[in-house]
């Protein structure tokens, strides 16, 4: 992947990072396979309850990556997030906005650790914030990963077995109908 891709990635993830906190919302976390170094596309957790749920939803992130035959995929999640969510312990910084860059034979793993500023929000509405950035370690070749993140990224390099004509296009949509939102590039839309 070249530098612009790459830079292009993670400011689309810090702003995804920051519109769902002022929504709100806990950041979901999202894989973004590509294939030659362009970007398949992306696609967001579906809800998913705490537990084994949570766990199996991440892995699951990897089924548009391996139909797509994506030869790197970008994962990125909030730490706290998943933690929370697969009643795991909690691996790096929190609140932290995290990146991984893999390919079969291996993964960098990118951390933007921030704090979360609460912002006013109206009475009754939901509790806001915004990221305030704070300075981030290097790339870590090899970095330590929740066991569903090294899990979603193992999977996303091994080949689905479908008997189907069109097995990219099958997986998007069994995707989508068990609630991943799923978001393609113009090149590879269904």
């Amino acid at each position: 992947m070249d530098t612009q891709t790459w830079d292009a990635l993670v400011a689309s993830m810090k702003n995804a990072y920051t519109a769902d906190l002022a929504q709100g919302r806990a950041p979901r976390p999202v894989i973004m396979p590509l294939v030659r170094g362009e970007l398949v596309g992306l696609v967001w957790l579906r809800p998913a309850e705490t537990g084994e749920d949570s766990m199996s939803a991440i892995v699951e992130l990897s089924n548009v990556a391996a139909a797509a035959g994506a030869d790197e995929v970008v994962l990125a999640w909030d730490t706290q997030n998943v933690a929370t969510g697969c009643g795991l312990p909690v691996i790096g910084p929190a609140p932290c906005l995290n990146l991984v860059h893999a390919t079969k034979d291996g993964h960098v793993l990118h951390q933007l650790p921030c704090t979360h500023r609460p912002v006013d929000s109206s009475p009754g509405g939901p509790d806001t914030a915004e990221p305030v950035w704070l300075p981030a370690p290097g790339p870590q070749p090899g970095g330590t990963l929740a066991p569903p993140i090294q899990a979603a990224l193992t999977y996303s390099f091994t080949p689905l077995d479908l008997d189907h004509p069109s097995p990219f296009g099958v997986t998007v949509l069994l995707m989508e109908d068990d609630g991943y939102a799923v978001h393609l590039t113009d090149t590879l839309a269904l």
